[in-house]
């Protein structure tokens, strides 16, 4: 069973997304902030990692491009899910490493599809 890491400050975007994820056979542990994203990181070995943007202490880019220097993660997929959609912030995703960047609200099939075909490929 696939384990993914949701990095959510807005309580309702983390239920649904949780909520969508577990619908699909997938364990889900989250996180509010960078702090707990990287706590989570250091004692769980995650399939992939699903990062909002905008978080309280510092930006899902941030944490996506320490998240892809690291050795011990940078082959875990990340996929940006924010509310900043515009093709300029995702490019900037994509430069930060992400593999793929997905806009709220999100389309749970679109989910999904893209969780696993990342997953199956990793």
């Amino acid at each position: 069973m696939s384990k993914i890491l949701v990095v959510e400050d807005s309580l309702t975007d983390k239920e649904i997304l949780t909520l969508c994820l577990q619908n699909g056979g997938i364990t889900v542990l989250t996180a509010q902030s960078a702090e707990e994203a990287f706590e989570q990181v250091k004692h769980h070995q995650f399939d992939a990692i699903i990062l909002d943007v905008v978080l309280p202490d510092r930006s899902g880019f941030e944490i996506c491009r320490e998240l892809k220097e690291d050795d011990s993660t940078k082959q875990v997929p990340v996929i940006i899910c924010s509310t900043k959609g515009t093709d300029m912030d995702k490019f900037w995703g994509m430069k930060q490493g992400a593999d793929a960047y997905l806009a709220k609200p999100i389309d749970q099939d679109e989910l999904m599809k893209t969780v696993n075909q990342l997953v199956k490929a990793a």
